[in-house]
């Protein structure tokens, strides 16, 4: 059942999507070569426990609890990537996933960082995956149900020679991290069949396109967790909690207003 959620309700989400944002904040400052993944984690389980929030992702259950509160993957990783040893070098990129719950709300969101100089055909990848999540906020509030953004997001990207990861898709978002309903990033007969919905004042979504340079599937690796493309080229991942209020979509794990802002230095984040 898809729960639309009160404006008071929505309000309480932007604080978890806040200190979600002030983790991505802190970890873009130190995407950089000679980093490793496990650093990066670090630095996002210590932005959760200054605000005292509960990391969604450690212990997810699976073949064995998912071990890291971000899930980060590399090149041609796509998504579920498990932090450790691993050293970023130039030219790499590098998709940071990770959730918190504050006061009982959830927060969900995933940037893919360069380090370094990539070449231009990466660059596009990235400027294509970001493009098309801020486009499909953008017809979230223009759009009646949600199959018509999914088919303009799954066009958008394949116009520009990439594919869209089927595998894994958005999801509603609020007390738990994934709610009905399911949020695909392209269309199918199935889908509009049993799955699509209207968009209605008090949706909250989390809206996740994965975008591949070769084909659009995907494989397990043998730690149970990593998706990685069958081809190996490489793939992008963003992401962004959003809600459809009567005045149009609120990215609410977008960066802070200057009242915001002064509520994350009460918690000691570092003045912008």
């Amino acid at each position: 059942m898809i729960q639309l959620r009160s404006h008071r309700e929505i309000q309480k989400l932007r604080y978890a999507g806040l200190v979600v944002w002030e983790a991505h904040h802190c970890v873009s400052q130190r995407v950089v070569e000679c980093v490793t993944t496990q650093q990066l984690d670090a630095v996002v389980e210590s932005v959760f426990e200054r605000f005292r929030a509960v990391p969604l992702f450690k212990g997810v259950p699976g073949k064995f609890p998912f071990p890291a509160v971000t899930c980060i993957s590399v090149n041609e990783q796509v998504v579920h990537g498990i932090p450790g040893p691993r050293v970023l070098t130039s030219g790499d990129i590098v998709s940071v996933d990770t959730g918190c719950r504050l006061d009982g709300w959830c927060g969900d969101s995933a940037v893919t960082y360069a380090v370094g100089g990539v070449s231009p055909g990466v660059q596009e990848l990235l400027d294509v995956t970001s493009g098309v999540l801020q486009r499909a906020i953008t017809w979230l509030g223009t759009m009646s149900r949600w199959s018509q953004v999914a088919r303009e997001m799954a066009t958008y990207v394949r116009d520009h020679g990439f594919s869209v990861v089927e595998d894994f898709v958005g999801h509603g978002i609020g007390r738990q991290m994934h709610e009905d309903p399911e949020v695909p990033n392209y269309d199918s007969p199935r889908f509009r069949r049993r799955g699509d919905f209207p968009l209605r004042p008090g949706l909250v979504l989390a809206i996740e396109p994965m975008v591949n340079m070769g084909t659009k599937q995907v494989k397990c690796l043998d730690d149970a967790w990593t998706q990685v493309t069958l081809d190996g080229a490489w793939s992008a991942h963003f992401e962004h909690t959003v809600a459809l209020t009567e005045q149009g979509p609120w990215i609410l794990t977008g960066p802070p207003t200057t009242a915001e802002l002064a509520w994350l230095e009460s918690y000691g984040a570092t003045p912008q």
